[in-house]
């Protein structure tokens, strides 16, 4: 019985009935479908003095009609089922195999999408015939196997909360050919065990993706039982974040034909062949290599700038680094000279992780995107950067790093929300460093003493102090970001290998320049005339030419950057760690 509040299977049955109104015209048993009269007519009464009256009676035939043709008010909607239009036409064919309980014994498929189920409950059992059940898309956490009918091929529970399989294989249906447990919250190793030919000796087609499997070997060999199964599914599950993640299965299992919807030919089975005799190949850790390339619209610092040469003001440097976040957990096999400096390090950690997550191109934490916001206590990242360039035009970043990480979980939630690009500008300000009392004291005796010779020498003297190098003192250094984007990185979690993109932060709105010194009366008046004289110089140019010459030379360019995020897989990683291996030997025999 169903669980009291619950919603069951055979009670979202009904409902759905209910909604198809198999009784009503142009289906059911009533006195429009000629097909069901014969047996069923009862005699009619003629009033006296008139002539017997026509019954109006229709053929299945064109009732059917009614149901295809879809300028019918009876006509099915377009996005109906093949199982609402097979019902609906059973209905106006054979009306008394859908009537009452008997529809329980015809239906052959029963497929109940996004319809709220809960529970899987006994009244099932009264589908005598039933070969295929999809309950996709539904909120089924645990399914009883003795409510499923034994002749049951094909169950699919994609997109349900399913965590334990135990219930599931208590009684299984002996004749199932295709078990889907996509989407679900199975975790393993413990759920392994649940997956082999003791459980399902028919089972040909068997899909677990996107569940939170971690344990690689284990599930391989548990699998490597089902001595039917020729498709498979694991992708999204963290152990398919392993370099030799499909080379080992192919290698385990020889009678699989797919994996992860790519067929297995002989040439891929070739290139695997003993990677199964090579576990130690498969250790559960993922490769991950992030590049940044070329940044462009970067505006010119100088431009923002215009300092007195003679003045105190301080000397500005200005530098360039983009950000982006990995998942916590990395191993560090190396020091990079790529990673974020110590410098960065603790400024970076309090200006983006304070709030990273609301720095999104401008949404906050309400508008952000419900991958990112599904298991936020479980993602979690750090920052890392590039090493910092100067301006210009297109600033190459030039900047590789691996990562290698053991926590394959925290890689999937990571992955499933996304990184965070940034671009960061570093201003550092250097100051004259300020020279001894008694270096002044000499400096301004001599400055006494030398007050009678021309002004020449005093402007010959000062030129040659500014030739010298002065000491600066420099300022801790002031970062501002000046663009933040989310990267999806989704496609990593399927069959995907590589996400290359340009990170497109719009176009910067900089402060105006300074305006310089208010000049003379003098010089306002000679700039004024001679802008009046251009002006006039001006006035047989084609006005057309000179506004599009002049849009041409103040066309923003926007912010953006190049960022590309690679999975590694066998065999690169591997021949990646064979040139390393190979590297270290060559060094110790010299």
């Amino acid at each position: 019985m169903a669980a009291p509040g619950c919603c069951s299977l055979s009670a979202t049955f009904q409902e759905y009935l209910r909604h198809l109104a198999l009784q009503d015209f142009p289906c059911g048993l009533g006195s429009w479908n000629k097909s069901c009269l014969s047996g069923h007519r009862s005699p009619r009464r003629v009033q006296p003095g008139q002539e017997e009256a026509v019954l109006d009676e229709e053929t299945p035939e064109a009732l059917l009609e009614l149901l295809r043709d879809q300028h019918s008010p009876w006509a099915l909607p377009q996005d109906c089922s093949p199982q609402d239009q097979l019902l609906k036409e059973m209905a106006v064919l054979a009306p008394e195999l859908v009537h009452g309980s008997k529809v329980y014994q015809v239906l052959k498929s029963l497929r109940m999408v996004d319809k709220g189920v809960e529970e899987v409950d006994e009244g099932v059992l009264q589908f005598q015939q039933l070969e295929e059940l999809i309950l996709s898309a539904n909120q089924i956490s645990r399914i009883t196997s003795a409510n499923l009918p034994r002749t049951l091929k094909v169950l699919e529970l994609c997109c349900n909360t399913v965590g334990d399989l135990e219930d599931l294989c208590s009684q299984p249906p002996p004749e199932l050919q295709h078990l889907g447990l996509g989407h679900n919250r199975l975790c393993g190793p413990s759920q392994d065990k649940f997956l082999t030919e003791d459980f399902w000796p028919n089972l040909v087609s068997l899909d677990l993706s996107f569940n939170n499997l971690t344990d690689l070997l284990g599930l391989v060999s548990q699998l490597s039982s089902l001595q039917k199964l020729r498709i498979l599914v694991l992708q999204g599950n963290p152990l398919a974040f392993i370099p030799t993640y499909r080379g080992f299965l192919v290698d385990s299992l020889p009678k699989l034909s797919l994996l992860d919807d790519i067929y297995i030919g002989p040439d891929e089975r070739q290139q695997f062949h003993g990677l199964a005799r090579q576990p130690e190949l498969s250790r559960s850790e993922a490769r991950v290599v992030v590049t940044v390339g070329e940044m462009k619209g970067v505006p010119d610092p100088s431009a923002l700038q215009q300092l007195d040469v003679d003045s105190e003001a301080p000397v500005i440097t200005c530098s360039y680094f983009v950000t982006y976040e990995f998942a916590e957990g990395e191993e560090l096999e190396y020091e990079s000279n790529t990673e974020v400096t110590k410098t960065h390090q603790s400024s970076m950690v309090t200006m983006l992780d304070v709030d990273s997550s609301a720095q999104d191109t401008g949404e906050t934490k309400n508008q952000q995107d419900p991958a990112a916001m599904e298991e936020p206590k479980t993602r979690s990242a750090k920052v890392f950067a590039t090493p910092g360039k100067p301006w210009a035009d297109t600033i190459d970043c030039s900047y590789m790093k691996e990562h290698i990480t053991k926590d394959l979980v925290g890689l999937k939630s990571y992955l499933a929300a996304g990184t965070i690009v940034s671009v960061v500008e570093e201003k550092v300000l250097s100051w004259p460093v300020d020279a001894d009392p008694e270096e002044n004291s000499v400096m301004n005796k001599k400055e006494g003493q030398d007050s009678a010779k021309p002004p020449a020498s005093k402007d010959k003297k000062k030129k040659q102090q500014q030739q010298l190098p002065r000491e600066l003192r420099s300022d801790p250094p002031i970062l501002s970001t000046l663009g933040t984007t989310r990267v999806t990185l989704e496609a990593l979690l399927a069959t995907e290998d590589l996400v290359a993109t340009v990170c497109d932060f719009g176009i910067l709105i900089t402060e105006k320049p300074p305006e310089s010194p208010v000049p003379e009366e003098k010089d306002e008046k000679k700039g004024k005339d001679k802008s009046k004289k251009t002006k006039e110089e001006g006035k047989g140019k084609n006005k057309d030419t000179a506004e599009l010459e002049e849009g041409q030379e103040l066309q923003p360019v926007p912010l953006t950057v190049q960022f590309q995020m690679q999975l590694l897989r066998w065999p690169l990683a591997v021949s990646a760690q064979s040139q390393e291996n190979e590297a270290v030997a060559v060094e110790k025999t010299q």
